[in-house]
């Protein structure tokens, strides 16, 4: 396969995945957290990268695509993390301990907390979460982006 075979293939995989996402959020029902936000930038990127692609498939372009589905690869697996409780995550949309907070400080903390929760798993297939998947596709998305800086240019 060519350069631009690659490059193009590689940034149809993430829209794919951008458009199971939407499904997911749309047609699903589940609206995103802030963690399923971030995967979806590097996979944006990526996208872009391809479109770049199709006029200029240079090497710099399969790097830069390489590094976006990259940071959606790591904040998924981060993600996946936070969902299985062997880190936390962001203090503004996972659970957070409550205890020695006095009454105001308790009502001002569910005021303000998010819709949607970071540590909280809404949908899994074979035990692996939607961030854990992404951080799957997005590592393999990698490797074809990388391919593409080996394969022939035309």
């Amino acid at each position: 396969m060519t350069r631009k075979t690659l490059m193009i293939l590689a940034a149809a995989g993430s829209a794919a995945l951008m458009l199971a996402a939407l499904g997911f959020q749309y047609l699903g029902d589940m609206p995103p957290c802030k963690l399923c936000y971030w995967q979806r930038y590097g996979h944006v990127g990526a996208i872009a990268a391809g479109l770049v692609a199709l006029a200029a498939p240079l090497a710099i372009v399969a790097l830069l695509g390489a590094a976006a589905v990259g940071s959606s690869a790591l904040i998924g697996a981060y993600h996946a993390g936070v969902e299985r409780g062997w880190w936390e995550g962001p203090t503004t949309c996972t659970s957070q301990d409550i205890g020695g907070l006095d009454t105001d400080a308790l009502l001002d903390q569910i005021m303000n907390a998010p819709l949607v929760r970071c540590d909280e798993i809404p949908w899994q297939m074979l035990g692996i979460s939607m961030a854990g998947w992404n951080a799957i596709a997005s590592a393999l998305l990698v490797l074809v982006w990388l391919a593409a800086l080996r394969a022939p240019r035309a």
